[in-house]
């Protein structure tokens, strides 16, 4: 089975302002299926397209199964069975043998910024780069299934 475990970051954006960062990925992605414990996303990168299927979190762990999808067929599952779509600009990070994603988000969710690190267990001590703040990971209000339909610039 697959795992994630993984933590989420607030970013202070004047720190993160003055960072160097590579170039960004585009992302857009959507929900065809989102409740607690089950949700399952459509998302087009720069480069991929991928469905992905994740289990219910059991602290900052669950299940996630990514698989690889032809690029019109994301487009076309995006348009015919997603309602509200997100989109955001990763930023891949390494700082202290950690690779961190850190979403730049657009549209009725912008002005907000995540730093998200995956992790090989739920006690694993780990460096924090000054730019990240306040962790989020336990707040059900940052999860991307939830943004869709509860955008940031909304609260």
């Amino acid at each position: 089975m697959g795992v994630e475990i993984e933590r989420k970051f607030l970013v202070n954006l004047t720190e993160w302002q003055l960072v160097e960062k590579p170039y960004g990925n585009s992302l857009r992605q959507g929900y065809m299926h989102k409740e607690p414990g089950k949700t399952i996303r459509i998302r087009i990168t720069n480069q991929q397209s991928f469905i992905t299927i994740k289990g219910k979190s059991k602290g900052a762990t669950r299940a996630e199964f990514e698989y690889e999808i032809p690029r019109s067929e994301a487009e076309e599952l995006l348009v015919g069975f997603c309602d509200e779509i997100i989109t955001k600009i990763r930023y891949d990070i390494e700082f202290a043998g950690k690779v961190w994603e850190v979403d730049v988000f657009f549209g009725d969710n912008a002005g907000l910024i995540v730093a998200e690190i995956e992790l090989n267990s739920e006690d694993e001590v780990f460096e924090k780069p000054i730019w990240v703040g306040e962790e989020v990971t336990f707040d059900k209000r940052y999860f991307n299934s939830n943004l869709s339909v509860h955008p940031y610039t909304k609260w």
